[in-house]
Formats: C-alpha cells, structure tokens, sequence
C-alpha cells in the first residue's frame, strides 16, 4: 500500500526537500502553498492552500484527499520569520507571526487529524524551530509562535496517544533556505557587512558553525513517518547541530 503525503509550504526550502525524500522511499507527496505558480515549478502534485485560512485549508485537504487518496503522513511546514525589537513589535507583526507558525499548524490539525484518528493511523508533524526551545533577540513573535506550536503538539500527542496517530515536532536550527538567505542579503544591504561576516552570525551559536541543509531535516521526518518510529510520539527533535543545549 502506497502511502500518500501533504506537505504545506511545500513548494522550496525545507518542504520541498521533504516532498523529495519522501517520494524517494515511494510516498505519494502532494505539496501545498499559496504561490500556485511557485508550487507548479517543482513539477509535483499540489493544491492551493493560505494556511491562515480556515476554509482554504479544509478545501485544499479535501481536494488533496479526493484525488490522491486518505492523507497518512501530514507536515506542517508553512511558516514566516520576521524580526523586531520587543518593544517595537506591532500588533500587525505579532498577529501575522501567530497567525502563520501557530494557528496555522492548529488549522492543519482541525482539518487532517479527525480522519486519521477514524483510520486509527496517521502521523502529523510540525516543522517548529530551535525558537520553540529557546529565546533569540528581535524574534519575540516568532519565538512566541514557535513554543506555541510545540505545546499544541505535545497536548495533540497526549490526546491521540492511543489512537495510532503520532504527532511531533521538528526544530531546525538555521536552514539553508531562501528565508536564511534573504535575511543575509538584507542584513549586508543595512550593515555592508561581507556574506562571509553575515553567515557567522547565523551559525555562530551552532557548534557546528555552519547551517543545517534541508535534506537534513528531511531525513527527520522521512524517521518520523517510518514504522520504526511507531512510539515517537510528542517530541521535539532537534537538528541543530548541538545549539541548544550548548
């Protein structure tokens, strides 16, 4: 039995290296996004979706259900940064971070999880952050989002234990993505610091001292969505090359 995959902000970065590791151990992926034009690039099946949208989100699954069959494996994976001081925050930033990393990934559960549970089988993942274990200056929103998805998953996970549906987070430290990559070039823009320069202050906390791939985190949740991971269940597992806990 093939099982069948939707990955929200599936269409770059992290998303779309999950929809092709997946695809690799012969899971039907379908990817998710707003960019319809973006999702068409990767060549993958997709649907449409604005994950702070509680009707976009119930359509897009229903569609992604209807054509590719029950979704099994569900990634949370949509999801902004962006930065201010504490005190500077807005209500418009504050809102939009929420309403992207924390109500978007409750949206998600509200519309996949119940089916799941009827098949007594599933696995929901959330792609969360280092910030949803620790605090980083200028983030205050994001951080806040982040803690917030990470405690709806391990009040999920407790819930639906019996179930056979786990559900888990992820926590990336700094990725190589496109998000990581616009900040560097923004940050030299306004400092005229070097991308050399630039680049150490993403990794410098990581012990690794350099930025995870999104293949890496990839390989996590292709884990997570392995019969061997049957019992994990409520975690956040870190891919962070030793930050957190350095």
């Amino acid at each position: 039995m093939a099982y069948h995959a939707l990955i929200t902000g599936g269409g770059t970065g992290i998303g779309l290296a999950c929809a092709n590791k997946l695809r690799s151990n012969d899971v039907h992926v379908v990817i998710a996004g707003r960019d319809k034009t973006r999702l068409k690039k990767t060549g993958l099946p997709y649907v449409v979706m604005d994950v702070t949208d509680p009707n976009s989100v119930k359509l897009a699954c229903e569609q992604a259900s209807k054509e590719n069959g029950p979704i099994d494996f569900f990634i949370a994976n949509a999801g902004a940064a962006k930065t201010a001081p504490a005190l500077k925050t807005s209500l418009d930033l504050w809102n939009e971070m929420i309403s992207v990393n924390m109500t978007g990934a409750f949206l998600c559960a509200q519309a996949i999880l119940p089916g799941m549970v009827e098949r007594k089988f599933g696995r929901f993942i959330v792609m969360a952050s280092t910030a949803a274990m620790k605090a980083y200056p200028y983030t205050m929103a994001y951080t806040a989002a982040k803690h917030g998805a990470l405690g709806m998953v391990r009040n999920l996970a407790l819930e639906l234990a019996k179930t056979g549906v786990t559900c888990n987070a992820i926590c990336p430290g700094f990725t190589d993505t496109d998000i990581v990559r616009g900040a560097v070039e923004s940050i030299i823009c306004k400092t005229g610091k070097s991308e050399v320069e630039t680049l150490q202050e993403f990794t410098k906390n990581n012990p690794m001292n350099r930025l995870i791939t999104p293949e890496e985190v990839a390989e996590c949740v292709a884990y997570l969505c392995s019969k061997g991971a049957a019992s994990v269940n409520g975690q956040a597992l870190l891919i962070d090359g030793g930050e957190v806990i350095s």
